[in-house]
């Protein structure tokens, strides 16, 4: 363990924003030469996926040229899945990624159920995990046809407990049509290890995870991975680690580890314009978010348990953003939390316009400013 009185190099609020932007691609949309989609997936740990349509908007957000299609035929051939991994929340992995972390925050979601072990008197959770499995391996089943399935050997328990059970106890993939691009499906699930053909990693590697972590997020504390991850206990891991890694504090004394020769670009490297999804991951996988959003803003990209789509101006949340789709065109409304400068308003409805482009290349576009709470 590193001594309680030992000092690092400080990195400053703006040198953290522009260190994660890097790493996010959100300084430079990366060349597809260089990041194709799947790799691009990949680098990221996954996308926030509570929504269909918010990985291919975060996606469009950090890849020149960016097709949605790409990642819809990635989903549909079974090279990338939908399912709960970190957070309890449903992410859009590669398959490899699917295979290997769900093992990894298992954990958590044994944490998750055991807040319903009142629902669950007289459940064997052992057998109810073979039963599902073995009904969404005969055929995926929705949520609803599983918990009546449930309910046939334990009618006395809670039936959303019996839902939560089988979502905790097995990786349950969300398969397509759902997720996929300019479709719909109902939610539908089977196991990953039956969608992608092949088992589950059988022991899960918290050092790759926490490297890969850090490759996209850091620099990083051990509170920020945790909030990642929803996996606690894990101070041990990076004091295993801490050997090979650079570490730094914030400039609240917070130690910060990081890989020695991942990007930390100056302060005052520009950062452009940037509209992402709902639930962006930019936005929720460090314990301290200041390094992107303020205290003063926190609060304005949420209501009740619903996150808005939000921009980016000089590497900040700066606004929140919605999309109407009437017919054949496609408005952008863009409300900023604080007054834009006329190079500001140039450069969001330049990006939003660039957006529009690519995800509603079959639309009349419109781009327009509001105010955050206006009717």
């Amino acid at each position: 363990m590193a001594s309680k009185t030992a000092t690092h190099p400080v990195l400053g609020t703006r040198v953290l924003n522009r260190a994660t932007l890097a790493r996010q691609l959100l300084l430079r949309r990366a060349p597809r030469a260089e990041m194709p989609v799947a790799a691009a997936v990949a680098h990221l740990v996954g996308l926030q996926a509570q929504n269909v349509k918010p990985p291919y908007y975060a996606l469009d957000a950090r890849l020149e040229a960016f097709d949605p299609q790409e990642l819809s035929t990635l989903m549909e051939t079974r090279e990338v899945g939908r399912l709960v991994t970190m957070r309890s929340t449903i992410h859009t992995h590669t398959a490899d990624d699917c295979l290997r972390l769900r093992p990894l925050v298992q954990p958590a979601r044994d944490r998750e159920l055991a807040q319903f072990r009142t629902g669950l008197v007289g459940v064997d959770l052992q057998r109810l995990a073979a039963l599902a499995r073995e009904l969404v391996e005969e055929e995926p089943r929705s949520m609803k046809e599983l918990r009546e399935a449930l309910l046939a050997h334990w009618p006395d328990a809670d039936p959303f407990a019996l839902s939560v059970a089988a979502r905790c106890s097995l990786p349950l993939v969300q398969v397509t049509p759902r997720g996929l691009w300019g479709r719909s499906g109902q939610v539908r699930l089977t196991t990953a290890e039956r969608w992608f053909g092949r088992p589950s990693e059988p022991e899960p590697d918290a050092e790759d995870a926490v490297r890969r972590y850090l490759a996209a997020f850091g620099p990083a504390s051990v509170k920020d991975f945790q909030t990642w991850s929803g996996v606690t206990r894990t101070r041990e891991v990076f004091e295993r680690l801490r050997p090979g890694l650079a570490v730094f504090q914030d400039e609240h004394g917070v130690e910060l580890f990081d890989l020695p020769d991942a990007p930390r670009p100056d302060a005052d490297t520009p950062a452009p314009a940037r509209l992402l999804p709902e639930f962006d991951n930019l936005l929720l996988s460090h314990a301290d978010r200041r390094r992107v959003v303020s205290a003063e803003h926190k609060a304005l990209t949420w209501r009740g348990n619903q996150a808005y789509r939000t921009f980016l101006l000089d590497g900040f949340l700066a606004g929140i953003w919605g999309l109407e789709e009437a017919g054949d065109t496609a408005t952008v409304t863009l409300q900023p939390f604080d007054a834009p400068t006329r190079a500001q308003r140039e450069e969001l409805t330049g990006e939003a316009e660039r957006m529009l482009r690519t995800m509603r290349a079959d639309a009349a576009h419109e781009v327009r400013f509001g105010r955050v709470g206006a009717a």
